[in-house]
């Protein structure tokens, strides 16, 4: 087809929607790690996990081999409301940079959460719902996955307690009020109300907090309180199984046109919007259907993959939680409080964490003021003020399209719009102001929280 056929917004039907979730790892040949019992150093089974997830999420979690789960038809319908959502040829942005590459983008913001977050909120709220439970607990570091669970729990009418990383609490008030709107609780993190919130302050007075330690304080609360169960926004096997739909809806949107692309582009946190986005994509690489090259923009204030460690650590600040093997900067690294958002975790999905080490993938670090510079050039020419998190993925795609300025080449580049900047002019601002600095950890930094990795024996 030719190209001034291709829309600048490819929609698919509702007919088109995926009616299943991919599971990346059944075409992995490394299978990532499990996640270990902090006490025994044994996988954990099942029946630990139960105790603190949903059940059938626990299945989902553990399953290696199962290629494709059937979206339930509940949540098909409330996919809905917001999905399929579009993908866009970045025609205004190929333009302005006068480039020959060919730009698409998955813009997963168009709901009231503002980002992509939703589509496992669903998933996890549903399973909640269907298991009898009373409510779930949570952390939320930027509050788009605080406001995606909370959109989901009040459609559902099941309680929801959200801890939220001091910093962005502080930062984002219109963010935490978009939460209580729809009837969760905002306690920021760490806080006085649990004992590991507690013991957090009393280790590190003063801090503004991290995704480890409102994970630690979410856990814990979840345990000690009947009818309740923990519920994660990235990181798990399960989370990135429900974001496979943004890669599957890409993949149709794209195949309708004739349209490969070379260069698919993600921000990295813990990884559920990039392991989303890439899923059918890596499966084909791996099956070795096709080949792409897979680009995870980290910030330089915290450089899992980069600067971290391939080893099993705790996915939170408490130590309560299991052990993962993943690339970490330690579970006591505390970020900077800078606008990286949601991607302030020192750990990473342990099915990237596999890919990344087998070497499926590439990973780079990228400046917060280079971040807000590409962030507002987007804005200028394609009309979406995107979430700071998201920038990331589109410096990242506009070095690549401006290095094929340079060489000449016609390459097609994919990458996740994950969602919008609308709370998140307090950072804008700061930017516009001059006030905005680069923050980088120091590899002294670093190693003193590798140095407290725990110690595990590796069969």
């Amino acid at each position: 087809m030719s190209e001034n056929k291709i829309p600048y917004k490819i929609y698919l039907s509702e007919d088109e929607m995926p009616t299943a979730w991919y599971n990346l790892r059944a075409d992995m040949k490394n299978k990532p790690a499990p996640l270990l019992n902090p006490g025994t150093g044994q996988p954990m089974t099942a029946q630990e996990l139960e105790g603190v997830f949903c059940t059938e999420l626990v299945r989902q979690e553990l399953d290696n081999d199962t290629a494709y789960f059937q979206i339930p038809q509940e949540i098909r319908d409330f996919y809905k409301m917001y999905r399929p959502s579009p993908l866009v040829r970045a025609y205004c942005l190929e333009q302005k940079l006068g480039t020959p590459a060919k730009i698409y983008y998955k813009f997963e913001g168009n709901n009231t959460s503002g980002s992509h977050k939703l589509n496992s909120a669903i998933a996890q709220a549903y399973y909640a719902k269907a298991q009898g439970l009373k409510g779930v607990t949570t952390e939320t570091g930027a509050g788009q996955w605080g406001t995606a669970l909370s959109m989901a729990c009040g459609y559902l009418g099941l309680d929801c307690r959200v801890f939220m990383v001091k910093c962005s609490y502080e930062q984002k008030p219109f963010r935490r009020e978009v939460m209580r709107v729809y009837g969760s609780s905002v306690t920021p993190s760490p806080s006085e109300t649990t004992n590991v919130g507690k013991k957090i302050l009393a280790q590190f007075p003063g801090t503004t907090g991290s995704l480890g330690c409102a994970i630690s304080e979410a856990v814990e609360t979840a345990v000690a309180n009947p009818g309740y169960r923990y519920v994660l926004g990235s990181v798990l096997n399960q989370v990135l199984l429900h974001q496979s739909v943004i890669g599957l809806e890409s993949k149709i949107a794209l195949d309708k046109y004739g349209v490969k692309p070379d260069i698919i582009i993600g921000c990295a946190g813990g990884g559920s919007n990039l392991g989303g986005l890439i899923a059918p994509f890596m499966g084909q690489k791996l099956r070795g259907e096709a080949d792409y090259r897979f680009i995870a923009v980290e910030p330089e204030s915290c450089p899992s993959f980069t600067r971290g460690r391939y080893a099993y650590d705790f996915c939170d600040t408490g130590m309560v939680c299991p052990l993962a093997k993943m690339y970490t900067l330690g579970s006591s690294f505390m970020p900077a409080a800078d606008h990286a958002g949601g991607l302030r975790f020192h750990g990473m999905s342990s099915i990237l964490s596999q890919l990344y080490a087998d070497g499926y993938m590439e990973a780079i670090t990228v400046k917060q003021t280079e971040v807000f510079a590409a962030a507002e050039e987007f804005a200028r020419v394609e009309g979406i003020l995107p979430a700071p998190e998201s920038s990331h993925a589109i410096k990242a795609a506009m070095d690549e399209a401006l290095r094929c300025k340079e060489t000449g080449e016609e390459k097609t580049i994919l990458f996740g719009l994950t969602g919008t900047g609308y709370f998140d002019l307090v950072a804008y601002e700061r930017f516009h102001n001059g006030e905005m600095k680069n923050n980088s950890p120091t590899d002294e930094d670093i190693a003193k929280s590798l140095a407290r990795l725990p110690v595990v024996k590796e069969d």
